[in-house]
């Protein structure tokens, strides 16, 4: 059963932009693989890597998610450890859901995980989503 990572999307205002974001990376260095960058591994990397997703935090809810197809060890030019989170460029929205702001990653069961948007979802404006979202509509 895959798990899941959470983590806040720090500098990012909307799923669109997180989108316009990677896209810009991904022209920038074609070919390479998107990552985000992490200080600790995480430990269950089996579980995470069988079917597991980062799930983004924006503006105080659970977003967006990008499926995990690996994880890089390295070492930085400071000579510090680092972990890279390497994620599939396609982003998907989901249910947005609050979540508290935390340090670092959690990880996120399936069963806690929600659910994707599908076309429907994705019609709506992403300001509607939160609001609906915040009124226990959505």
């Amino acid at each position: 059963m895959p798990l899941h990572l959470l983590k806040l999307c720090v500098g990012i205002e909307s799923v669109a932009e997180l989108r316009r974001f990677t896209l810009a990376r991904a022209k920038a260095s074609p070919g390479a693989i998107h990552a985000h960058v992490t200080r600790m591994r995480p430990t269950r990397a089996g579980e995470l890597l069988d079917g597991g997703s980062l799930y983004w935090v924006i503006k105080g809810q659970i977003c967006a998610r990008q499926k995990l197809i690996g994880l890089e060890d390295f070492v930085d030019s400071a000579g510090v450890r680092r972990c890279a989170l390497e994620l599939d460029d396609d982003i998907v929205s989901v249910a947005p859901r609050p979540c508290r702001a935390f340090q670092g990653w959690r990880y996120l069961k399936p069963e806690d995980a929600p659910a994707d948007l599908g076309a429907a979802g994705e019609a709506l404006p992403e300001e509607l989503r939160r609001q609906l979202s915040a009124l226990g509509l959505l």
